[in-house]
């Protein structure tokens, strides 16, 4: 392996300015920016253009028809996942906040999505996603407790078909994974599921570095 130069090892002025320059490259509509405005007023964080680009990205390589997604929000991952999937494909998101997915809703329906593309299930993940089919699933996008994280894992290992993809958001926890301080349940569970994914046999993973950390990995198995 290439030994890195103490200059790679630092993120400089000028990749921080790329990775901005990456954000700003994505432009978003007016139903995303409704979206991203009602996050703003109800104290949520939104995925970043670039994770909601990458999403998109993703959904459109699999060809996928059908989405879970666990923290549905007001809908912004799920404007940029709709956009990435079939036109005949039905996005399946879950959230404990049925008022949030009323916004979600409303956002869907202004972009020119029909009813019938999502389905909108209340609940907590580890209640609902039992419920959902085994292998029935191309792409399973977890946005929520990270606490759960690693049941969120073992979840998504059995709802996706073979080639499937599974992807995680705010691996980076504002820059404390990588912190040697004590750090938060949250966070070391974080570091769990990171090594989890790194060393299982029955994927290939990589860690985009958008918004606030995207790993990303297929299930080869």
């Amino acid at each position: 392996m290439r030994q890195l130069r103490g200059q790679e090892r630092v993120i400089t002025a000028n990749r921080q300015t790329s990775w901005a320059f990456a954000d700003a490259f994505v432009a978003e509509d007016e139903a995303l920016n409704w979206a991203r405005d009602r996050a703003h007023e109800s104290g949520l964080r939104s995925v970043s253009p670039g994770t909601g680009a990458a999403l998109r990205l993703l959904a459109a390589t699999t060809d996928a028809k059908a989405v879970a997604e666990i923290g549905t929000g007001t809908g912004v991952s799920g404007l940029y996942l709709l956009d990435g999937m079939r036109p005949d494909g039905v996005l399946t998101t879950v959230d404990p906040e049925p008022e949030r997915q009323q916004f979600a809703r409303e956002a869907f329906r202004a972009a020119g999505y029909a009813a019938n593309r999502a389905r909108f299930i209340p609940g907590r993940a580890l209640d609902v996603l039992p419920r959902l089919a085994d292998g029935g699933y191309d792409l399973v996008f977890c946005d929520g407790d990270r606490l759960e994280t690693l049941e969120y894992l073992a979840e998504s290992l059995r709802l996706l078909r073979r080639g499937g993809l599974v992807c995680f958001e705010g691996m980076f926890a504002d820059g404390r994974t990588v912190d040697s301080a004590a750090q938060p349940a949250e966070v070391l569970r974080v570091r769990e599921l990171l090594r989890a994914v790194r060393e299982s046999q029955e994927l290939m993973a990589t860690l985009l570095p958008v918004g606030d950390g995207l790993l990303c990995a297929v299930r080869r198995g």
